[in-house]
């Protein structure tokens, strides 16, 4: 490959986002949960491999462990993942930091009992002073409130943790991600990079647009050993050119998972993004190429992994004019404030939006909308449904909104009317609570509770009384996690007798009865709403 040859990123690069050598998301990135989550998850999954390693190889063969929290090395690797606990453990500040938080945990329960706290701030870990307010609710139950964006500029925001691996896949079966540290592997290559960095930009750019091999390579710092391997991510074959939607009426595009594509001749809204890369496969699905050059809006229901994906929202961070995310106050360990992270990172483009607030688009108006459940009960206001009104045609994207009281639908309707197309996930099963938040709390959950409260979304029963409620008229399931490509960050599996799909099983049915259009969603789904209908 010459210096001065312009190439393409090929369809089926993969960079993957890393902070400590673990694959990132948004509770990694914040210096409130980073720290918890080094200290109370990575380091006792890493040891616990260590001492077990056979048992770890053995669960991830396991269909019922998958997800679960096991080293996916066959248990090999077993002095990188020593050598990779040893300097986690010296990063003492971070871990000093997460047991900071705990020990002002343990002296509010011991010494918060409704009378003032200021002779408490004498007594407030010295890692925490100036980063932390003492508080109670009306009720003198005593709590942490962060300041957290002051926090991205102290010591505990290590971008210089933040680093990517990059590789080519051809298929499917890519590991599940969330519990395996990355050491260097044949085949990819890691830098430290962190994620607001233009390189990443321009690498994603040039999926479409061709761009100088020899420039990139150098602004990267390619060692000469690696040379080889970088030149195989580049192509001189230009890509499939993408046709922007021009007629009139509304384009949705099902896009796997709870990534939907809405497109009129005046914008575009994608929600979710979770994209597919490009390579033969037995299951259709759209890709890359098959988003508009520029996209207006991009929605994010709410702070959970397969919804707001680090991976993929860095690939169209160079092509979005606003990202729309819901409003939090990021006080508290579970409640993070999305805006404040993704600012951080490189977007310079976030909206935040509250219930029922709305933002004006050509043609129409996106609300806000409250988001029930899927979250153990815990108080996190970081989650919202969206309403997409285009002209007088309503579609709404409730993602993994768990329906624990219908009158909210029923004030909805009030204030909305009806439906033309919803969009509701039946995921009704969900993890318990602690597979996600157990590392941000300070003592474990009882197991019989911690199974009642569940990541799970709406069943037949409550997903039907939303359909009543809102009187839809087209109805699709959706975020099931079910495709393979989206297997790398679900860890689902379904069969035929999994709960989720005997409930959307049961609603298709009977809105079958009922003269509803509704179906459940697996690949890829075009529908086209005709001008007639928007007036």
């Amino acid at each position: 490959m010459k210096d001065n040859d312009l190439v393409y990123l090929k369809p089926n690069f993969v960079l993957e986002p890393l902070v400590a050598s673990w694959y990132a998301w948004a509770q990694l990135i914040s210096p409130v949960t980073s720290a918890m989550y080094m200290a109370n998850r990575n380091i006792p999954i890493m040891s616990s491999y260590l001492m077990m390693p056979k048992a770890h190889a053995e669960a991830v063969k396991n269909p019922k462990m998958l997800g679960g929290p096991f080293i996916d090395y066959n248990g090999q690797c077993l002095e990188e993942i020593k050598d990779l606990l040893e300097k986690t453990k010296q990063e003492t500040d971070l871990l000093a930091f997460a047991a900071s938080i705990k020990e002002l945990e343990g002296l509010l329960k011991q010494e918060a009992n409704g009378d003032s706290m200021e002779e408490l701030y004498k007594k407030i870990p010295e890692k925490l002073k100036g980063y932390v307010e003492l508080v109670y609710d009306l009720n003198d139950q005593p709590s942490i409130r962060f300041f957290e964006a002051l926090l991205y500029h102290s010591e505990f925001y290590r971008e210089d943790l933040q680093t990517i691996q990059m590789y080519l896949v051809d298929n499917d079966d890519r590991p599940f991600v969330f519990s395996t540290p990355r050491i260097p592997q044949e085949g990819k290559i890691m830098l430290n990079l962190p994620f607001k960095s233009k390189a990443i930009d321009t690498l994603y750019s040039m999926l479409t647009v061709p761009a100088s091999y020899s420039g990139l390579r150098s602004t990267l710092n390619i060692r000469a050993e690696d040379e080889a391997l970088f030149q195989s991510f580049f192509t001189h074959e230009k890509p499939y050119t993408y046709e922007r939607y021009t007629k009139e009426g509304i384009r949705t595009r099902y896009f796997g998972h709870a990534c939907i594509l809405v497109e009129t001749k005046s914008c575009s809204i994608l929600v979710d993004p979770v994209i597919s890369y490009e390579y033969e496969a037995e299951v259709e699905r759209l890709t890359y190429k098959d988003l508009p050059d520029e996209i207006d809006y991009v929605l994010i229901t709410h702070n959970h992994q397969d919804h707001i994906l680090i991976e993929t929202i860095l690939q169209l961070r160079h092509k979005v004019k606003q990202f729309i995310v819901p409003k939090s106050d990021g006080r508290s360990l579970q409640n993070g404030n999305l805006k404040t992270m993704l600012n951080q990172i490189g977007f310079k483009n976030v909206v935040e939006i509250d219930n029922l607030e709305q933002i004006n688009i050509p043609d129409g108006k996106i609300h806000g909308i409250p988001f029930m459940g899927e979250h153990g009960d815990l108080d996190i206001s970081c989650k919202s449904g969206y309403l997409v009104q285009l002209n007088n045609y309503k579609v709404m994207f409730l993602a993994d909104s768990n329906n624990i009281e219908n009158r909210l639908y029923e004030h909805l309707y009030k204030l909305y009317g009806s439906i033309d197309m919803l969009f509701i996930g039946m995921e009704c099963e969900g993890a318990p609570m602690s597979w996600l938040y157990g590392p941000l709390r300070f003592q474990a959950l009882e197991y019989k509770k911690d199974q009642k409260r569940r990541l799970n979304g709406s069943n037949y029963e409550k997903a039907m009384s939303i359909i009543h409620t809102l009187q839809c008229k087209n109805v699709f399931v959706y975020a099931m996690g079910a495709e393979p490509w989206i297997k790398y960050i679900s860890s689902i599996k379904y069969t035929d007798e999994s709960y989720a799909i005997v409930e959307s099983d049961k609603l298709i049915a009977e809105c079958g009865k009922l003269g509803i259009t509704a179906e459940r969603l697996f690949g890829t789904k075009e529908l086209f709403v005709p001008t007639h209908q928007l007036n």
